[in-house]
């Protein structure tokens, strides 16, 4: 390693024994030539933290340790040959050589090659704290409050010296001016986590209608930085404390790239300071312009609907008659019937006394018309007494061919029959039997006589045609008594 002094400026002072002195220049020029002439080509081990893509194209980091910490850069060229997409958190190995920077009097790796050499403990630290806290539910859409519309208060926890609170007032200025309350607290470092924890909490401790006005809306706000800038909105206890918030929370931590914790626990999330303004209060330019735009387009919908009407009615009035002839056609009509009311009133009484009095004609007196009610009375009683007279006549009529069909219905009856010899034949069943074809041989049969004595028989055979009856066969004569034996010695003999 080349530690020669550097070339000696030309003013010094030949046999001098005081130090040369150098322009910072040449001092700056010196170093450099040192550091880069010793460390050439170097492979550095280490995490990305604070990177960024300039405009041009230039990529910026710090690579750091646990102990130590170096600014890094790799030019436009270069950064389009590397294989890997750098952000924080990642640990690298980066290929390149050490150089200084004059301007601000530090020294920094120029980065030729990139390659990962690991994950970042740091962002594997916050990742394993993420989805611990996210398996508690603290970053459910489901608790996520809408944000008011136009809050009258708006809570801002930031820091008093920082650019955050002059743009955030600057933004609401030009939007819509609010009242708002600043609860200073410290950003980073140690301490900041705490601070930001008890500001959350102490805004949602404010009792509504106290001497402090309650806010409507909490904002919680810093700039730009490296992860470990932005730590103290990883902490545990600020991402309770923003989830747990009954104020709903806009969370404004760093640039669009920066997320933490606390995003994921706030209502709303936006990307910057100035963003959190726009979300917190609309335009009051724009409301004022809408007002006026709807007033306008109010007033010439009412002006044409107006007009349209006037229209409508000059229309239908056109078709109506001028209102004095119709007042003066009803009024000569007014008097015409006025002269012939009178006229027709008299008609009308004269009329009705007419009839009045025909009906009088038409009525009966009193006397005329119970002597006729009395009439009518005779004349019922002595028709009651013809009906009771044809009554009895033909009641005797009637008995009389009752008598006589009493006794032709006697004369018809099978009695009689039997008085002259003659039986009704019943079969087994009762039932009259009236043919010899309703016989057999060997049925039963009843037979009964005009004093209702009954016989009973049985059929022996069945013949046709008329005439007496068969004569019945004599019964064989018994054949003679066997010859008695002589008694024998038995002394009570046989009974046969």
């Amino acid at each position: 390693m080349n530690t020669s002094a550097p070339d000696t400026p030309a003013d010094a002072s030949a046999g001098s024994n005081e130090p040369p002195v150098y322009s910072v220049t040449e001092i700056s020029g010196a170093l450099k030539r040192v550091v880069e002439d010793a460390f050439g080509y170097v492979r550095v081990r280490g995490e990305i933290s604070g990177f960024k893509r300039a405009a041009s194209g230039h990529l910026y980091m710090a690579l750091k340790d646990a102990d130590a910490n170096i600014d890094a850069v790799c030019w436009r060229g270069t950064a389009g040959k590397i294989d890997i997409v750098p952000e924080d958190g990642i640990e690298v190995i980066a290929t390149g050589r050490i150089t200084t920077y004059a301007a601000r009097s530090k020294y920094q790796l120029v980065i030729e090659r990139l390659e990962i050499a690991g994950e970042g403990a740091l962002l594997k630290m916050i990742e394993e704290r993420r989805k611990r806290l996210a398996a508690e539910g603290l970053f459910d859409d489901s608790r996520k409050q809408p944000l008011p519309y136009l809050p009258q208060v708006i809570g801002v926890v930031t820091s008093p010296t920082g650019a955050v609170i002059r743009d955030i007032l600057h933004r609401l200025n030009d939007r819509f001016p609010r009242h708002v309350l600043l609860w200073p607290v410290l950003v980073q470092g140690s301490g900041a986590a705490e601070q930001v924890t008890a500001a959350i909490a102490g805004f949602n401790a404010l009792p509504a209608g106290g001497d402090v006005p309650r806010p409507d809306l909490l904002i919680v706000a810093r700039g730009g930085g490296s992860l470990e800038d932005l730590m103290a909105f990883n902490e545990e206890n600020v991402v309770r404390a923003a989830a747990a918030s009954a104020i709903p929370l806009i969370s404004a931590i760093g640039h669009e790239t920066d997320t933490t914790l606390i995003d994921f626990a706030a209502d709303r999330r936006a990307p910057t300071p100035t963003a959190a303004a726009e979300l917190a209060v609309p335009v009051r330019a724009e409301l004022l312009a809408q007002v006026a735009d709807d007033g306008a387009r109010l007033f010439g919908a009412m002006t044409r609907q107006l007009t349209g009407l006037k229209q409508h009615v000059t229309g239908l009035a056109r078709g109506l008659p001028e209102p004095r002839r119709v007042l003066e056609a009803a009024m000569q009509r007014s008097d015409e019937w006025g002269e012939r009311l009178a006229p027709a009133l008299s008609r009308l009484i004269t009329g009705r006394q007419q009839r009045i009095g025909e009906a009088a004609l038409r009525l009966v007196r009193p006397s005329d018309y119970i002597a006729l009610k009395r009439k009518d009375l005779a004349v019922a009683v002595h028709s009651d007494a013809r009906f009771r007279r044809l009554g009895q006549t033909i009641y005797q009529t009637r008995a009389q061919r009752l008598d006589a069909i009493g006794k032709l219905l006697e004369s018809y009856s099978y009695k009689g029959v039997l008085e002259r010899g003659f039986v009704v034949v019943r079969d087994a069943a009762g039932a009259p039997v009236t043919a010899a074809g309703m016989l057999s041989p060997g049925d039963a049969i009843s037979l009964a006589f005009k004093d209702d004595g009954h016989a009973e028989a049985v059929v022996s055979s069945v013949g046709q045609g008329g005439g007496s009856p068969p004569a019945k066969k004599k019964p064989a004569a018994r054949k003679k008594a066997a010859k008695r034996r002589p008694p024998s010695d038995d002394a009570q003999g046989s009974l046969l």
